[in-house]
C-alpha cells in the first residue's frame, strides 16, 4: 500500500518510514525543508515539498494514497494555540480529501493528562476538560469517522526513547547536566507511560494495516516508569547525585518541564495488545538510560 506520512523525517516519524519500507509498503512524506527531504529520499520515502499549513499539498498527497499517517506537529509551546489551530487545520482538510474512501487516517495523540491519578485506558475519552486543546482536536477529527474515513489515534507514551531521542527525556538529563543532581517531585512515585521507538513504529504500521480493528491504539510499552526510578537513573548513568525538590520549586529547576515530570501520565496498552497483536519488544526506558541513550545532548530533528 501508498501511505502518505507528515512528520515522516522526525523522531517518531523516521522510524514510522522505516517500519513501512521494510514491510513492503511505499511512503510519500511531506518535507518541510530540503534537509528533511534528504533525510526521506534516504530511507527510501518520495518526498513531497510542502508545511502543515499548505493545505492544498496535504490534500492532493491524501487523495492519491491509500491511507495517511499523520505524526506532524509545530512543537512551539510558547504560541501553542497556533499550533493547534495549525493542526486542526491540517487534519481537517485531510479528512476532507479523504471522505468517503473507506480509507485509514491516523493521527498522533498521547493519553498524558487524560486520566489524572489513574490509568488512561484505550476507551479513556479525550475530554478537553481534562486534557486540553489536543482532546478536542481529537473530537473535530471523530467527525470523519462518520463520512466514510476510518479515524484511528494512536495515543503515544509520555517518552518515545531510545538512542537519538531528544524529547523530554533528553531535556531532564539535560537539566540535571546542568544542575549537578537528577531530580525528582516530591515522592516520585508519579508515573510516566514509556515505549521504545521502533516498537511504536511497529504499531502504527499494524494500525494502518487493519485500521477495522480499533479507533484508539496506545502505544505505551510500560504502563507507568516512576518518575524517582526515572531520575535515579539518570543520576547514576550521569554521575550526579539524585535528590528530591518540592513541587513548588520544580518550575525553577526544571523550566518548562516542570509541569510534565510531576504528572502522573500513566497509560495501559492491554487492549491495543489483544486488537493487534502487538507486543513490545525494544529496550525498557531504564535499560536505555543505562546504556547511554541519554549521556550527551541531542538536537532536535
Amino acid at each position: 500500500m501508498r501511505y502518505f506520512i507528515t512528520g515522516g523525517s522526525g523522531w517518531i516519524g523516521s522510524a514510522v518510514t522505516r517500519e513501512l519500507l521494510g514491510t513492503g509498503h511505499e511512503v510519500v512524506g511531506l518535507a518541510r525543508s530540503e534537509v528533511s527531504a534528504v533525510r526521506l529520499a534516504d530511507l527510501g520515502a518520495v518526498p513531497v515539498r510542502g508545511e502543515l499549513t499548505d493545505l492544498d499539498t496535504l490534500a492532493g498527497a491524501a487523495r492519491e494514497a491509500d491511507g495517511v499517517i499523520h505524526l506532524g506537529f509545530v512543537h512551539d509551546f510558547t504560541d501553542f494555540a497556533t499550533s493547534i489551530a495549525i493542526d486542526r487545520a491540517a487534519i481537517t482538510a485531510l479528512g476532507e480529501a479523504m471522505s468517503g474512501s473507506g480509507r485509514p487516517l491516523l493521527i498522533a495523540s498521547g493519553f498524558a493528562g487524560l486520566a489524572p491519578g489513574s490509568i488512561a485506558t484505550e476507551e479513556t475519552p479525550a475530554d478537553p476538560a481534562v486534557a486540553g486543546p489536543r482532546a478536542e482536536t481529537a473530537r473535530i477529527a471523530e467527525q470523519f469517522g462518520g463520512r466514510g474515513v476510518r479515524v484511528i489515534f494512536v495515543r503515544f507514551a509520555p517518552t518515545v526513547h531510545g538512542m537519538g531521542d531528544h524529547g523530554f527525556i533528553s531535556a531532564i538529563a539535560h537539566t540535571a547536566r546542568q544542575r549537578g543532581v537528577s531530580a525528582y517531585i516530591a515522592d516520585g512515585a508519579h508515573r510516566w507511560g514509556a515505549v521504545h521507538r521502533d516498537d511504536a513504529a511497529r504499531l502504527v504500521r499494524l494500525a494502518a494495516e487493519r485500521p477495522e480493528l480499533a479507533t484508539v491504539a496506545h502505544a505505551s510499552g510500560e504502563e507507568g516508569v516512576p518518575t524517582r526510578l526515572i531520575a535515579e537513573a539518570l543520576g547514576e548513568r550521569l554521575g550526579v547525585p539524585t535528590v528530591s525538590i518540592e513541587r513548588r520549586d520544580a518550575d525553577e529547576h526544571f523550566g518548562w518541564m516542570g509541569r510534565f515530570f510531576g504528572g502522573d501520565l500513566a497509560g495501559s496498552s492491554a487492549l491495543t495488545r489483544e486488537r493487534f497483536g502487538w507486543e513490545p519488544a525494544g529496550p525498557t526506558l531504564l535499560e536505555d538510560i543505562a546504556a547511554g541513550a541519554y549521556d550527551v545532548p541531542v538536537a532536535a530533528a
